[in-house]
């Protein structure tokens, strides 16, 4: 086992990290920008270096100054968590070269999935479900030709997170929206690259989290629903998906587990899938790191996800096989945002002047914030993630509204109330919600930002 880890993230996800190392009694290493001096991940690491300015790119993605903090540290492992490097295959790349392990998949692993349009060859070759759509185009004529016979929704090759990706209604408006896709994956990913995909509508996004040793074992934990989004971002996830069958949901884990096999795959990975409400589903992407939403199945399953990670770089083999994995009762996960929903979601930064943070039975909040500590507008809203769990989805749902309901975050803005709406949402509440809701749901609301 390691016995020191550096960080290379910030927030509620480094925080999450440092406490899952101080549990198995590793060491760890913070990094920090200039902003971060004050933050929690700071305070709670046993040694922490100032890696550059404000910005992101003066920082926490400042490859050459991490790594040399990492070696000049004495680090035997860098954990990326979420975002910012993790899926960043140069740096892993960079980590390899300096002896230093990196807990996640190989530098080559990340190249190949990270790439869609190879990703998604691949799964077909392995007879996991694709969506239908052509190779990379190589004009907008061409791009045009395919979306005649395809459909109008594109998608960058590279990046993730939105980036890229668009989808129009006509062929009159489908050369902005293309050009407009390419440039953002090129700024964004160094890549502009795009192909055509199928649009399937409606549909619900759901995404199965696997677990993979260098042995060859896998372990599926089973499904997080994700189809409460607005501009392709999760806003609440859950877990058992109010739309799954027995029958779908073992399907679709056989598939995760399928193309998780197809690349030999090591470290945690998530396989991410679109349902059409005939119970058809076509792999979509698999994400090489960490998700934001991990905790959902952490409680759904019982298991610490992040702890696996580590033992599974330093080389150990799961302990559980797949007949040993239960899930209990439902799990809902609301992220908690500095913005504000009513004008625009417009971040919010600035002290916070009073913080309550609700508690109980089966109630987790994932946050960085504390009394006093100031939100920074350098980064991305996200500032906590309240995690609830309990015996059936209308319990579940229940327990979130109360647990917002304590949430008392002065000096900010954050998306509380948005969230607490949704729950009480007819729609959200039969569980027949679609990738369509929040659209639909600004939609009927949209008198209250007049």
């Amino acid at each position: 086992m390691f016995s020191k880890i550096l960080i290379a993230n910030r927030g509620e996800i480094a925080v999450r990290i440092i406490r899952a190392c101080r549990e198995m009694g590793i060491s760890t290493v913070a990094i920090y920008s200039e902003a971060d001096k004050d933050s929690l991940h700071v305070q709670l690491a046993d040694e922490s270096y100032c890696v550059g300015g404000n910005r992101v790119a003066d920082s926490y993605l400042n490859m050459p100054a991490i790594l040399t903090v990492a070696v000049e540290s004495g680090a035997q492992a860098i954990h990326p968590g979420y975002g910012l490097l993790s899926e960043n295959a140069k740096f892993v790349s960079l980590c390899e070269q300096c002896n230093i392990n990196f807990i996640g998949p190989s530098s080559e692993m990340i190249k190949l999935l990270g790439d869609k349009d190879n990703a998604r060859k691949t799964m077909r070759a392995a007879g996991v479900p694709v969506t239908p759509g052509c190779d990379i185009v190589e004009s907008v004529e061409q791009a045009k030709e395919e979306a005649e016979k395809i459909g109008f929704l594109i998608k960058a090759r590279s990046g993730g997170g939105g980036k890229g990706i668009r989808r129009v209604d006509s062929i009159e408006q489908f050369e902005e929206a293309f050009l407009s896709a390419s440039s953002e994956a090129q700024s964004a990913f160094g890549d502009g690259a795009c192909y055509i995909e199928k649009f399937i509508h409606p549909v619900k996004h759901i995404e199965m989290q696997l677990l993979c040793d260098k042995y060859g074992n896998i372990v599926c934990l089973g499904e997080r629903e994700c189809s409460v989004q607005r501009k392709n971002q999760k806003m609440i996830e859950e877990s058992p998906s109010p739309a799954l069958d027995e029958k779908t949901r073992k399907e679709m884990m056989i598939a995760a587990v399928k193309a998780a096999k197809a690349v030999n795959y090591v470290n945690a990975g998530t396989v991410e899938f679109l349902l059409d409400m005939d119970n058809n589903f076509y792999f979509m992407e698999m994400n090489t790191r960490l998700q934001v939403e991990h905790g959902v199945t952490e409680m759904v399953t019982g298991l610490d996800i992040v702890q696996w990670q580590i033992r599974i770089a330093a080389g150990a083999k799961l302990s559980r096989t797949q007949d040993s994995i239960f899930t209990h009762g439902n799990v809902i996960e609301c992220r908690i945002n500095a913005e504000n929903p009513e004008k625009g979601f417009r971040p919010s930064c600035g002290r916070i002047t009073r913080l309550h943070t609700p508690g109980g039975a089966f109630v987790r909040f994932d946050t960085a914030i504390y009394q006093d500590y100031f939100v920074p507008p350098y980064y991305d809203s996200m500032i906590g993630k309240l995690i609830v769990q309990a015996r059936s989805r209308a319990e579940a749902i229940r327990k979130m509204k109360m647990a917002l309901s304590e949430l008392t975050i002065d000096g900010i803005d954050i998306n509380r109330d948005l969230l607490a709406e949704i729950l009480s949402d007819e729609q959200f509440v039969s569980g027949e919600y679609t990738t369509d809701f929040m659209a639909e749901f600004e939609e009927k609301h949209a008198d209250r930002k007049k």
